[in-house]
């Protein structure tokens, strides 16, 4: 059974804005902030360690950004997270149309909605974290049926699902992770659709290069990495739809996708995290 490990990262001041970019950046599965903390979740066999939370806490105190922190690991197996994310996952009313349903709440379809049901285990992209809300909200309104759509980083599979309910032709799904690929089988399934193939790996491992639509809700440092194969993949006219970052970073993510001869189109933010819709022309 995979193991996990939930950091639970305190900071004196707390700034959860700035926490959120640092940690974004490392290789973490998901990212939840409270009132006076926050949470982020690694595989355990990942690179991220306590020790590398510690350099980039340190960095910031010799910053003078923070004073003083605390971090505190847990050891999580699959059961505990699930029991975990049973306690504090709800419905999810992303817009007037789209609605995320955890498979253990019930929920009244109201007409014209679309209700994905997942059983998110490990995987990132439940819905609550603002940037799956984004990617969403920029999906459906740029959204036209039959298109083609790749969605890099795909987690829970929540947006592979969204746009096969939304009217996609075909949908490929590629993640890294074995486990994020397999939750996603899972709740494509649940959603008892058809028309979506999961990958294990990474976008070069997709030979297509002439989709519609791509969807990347990663982090900044990946979506730089990976520029080159997103802007072969869409097809001319076709849309890049962006998110994992922060309204900070929104300066840099434009010059480096504008460069490869792409037009911004869009910006849409939610609190600190923004999506960035970019066309290639």
């Amino acid at each position: 059974m995979q193991n996990y490990i939930q950091y639970e990262i305190a900071t004196t001041p707390f700034n959860p804005d700035i926490l959120s970019g640092v940690l974004w950046d490392l290789n973490i599965l998901g990212l939840n902030e409270y009132d006076n903390f926050l949470t982020i979740f690694s595989s355990e066999d990942s690179d991220v360690t306590e020790n590398l939370i510690n350099e980039k806490l340190e960095a910031l105190r010799s910053e003078k950004i923070i004073n003083s922190y605390k971090i505190t690991s847990t050891k999580l197996q699959s059961k505990n997270w699930n029991e975990e994310w049973e306690k504090k996952l709800d419905v999810i009313e992303v817009s007037d149309t789209i609605v995320i349903k955890p498979s253990f709440k019930d929920y009244k379809t109201k007409p014209n909605q679309i209700v994905i049901t997942i059983d998110p285990k490990m995987s990132f992209g439940t819905g609550e974290h603002e940037t799956t809300k984004i990617v969403l909200i920029l999906l459906e309104k740029y959204f036209q049926a039959g298109t083609k759509i790749l969605d890099v980083g795909s987690g829970t599979g929540v947006l592979a699902i969204a746009s096969s309910k939304l009217g996609a032709k075909n949908v490929i799904a590629v993640d890294n992770d074995e486990w994020c690929s397999l939750n996603g089988k899972e709740n494509i399934e649940l959603n008892n659709i058809e028309n979506i193939n999961v990958v294990l790996g990474t976008i070069e491992n997709i030979n297509d290069n002439n989709f519609d639509i791509i969807l990347a809700n990663i982090n900044k440092n990946v979506l730089i990495d990976i520029k080159d194969e997103l802007f072969q993949k869409v097809k001319n006219n076709g849309l890049l739809i962006l998110s994992g970052i922060l309204q900070s970073d929104e300066d840099e993510i434009k010059r480096q996708f504008i460069r490869l001869g792409l037009t911004a189109l869009e910006t849409y933010q939610i609190n600190e995290w923004i999506g960035i819709v970019f066309i290639k022309n």
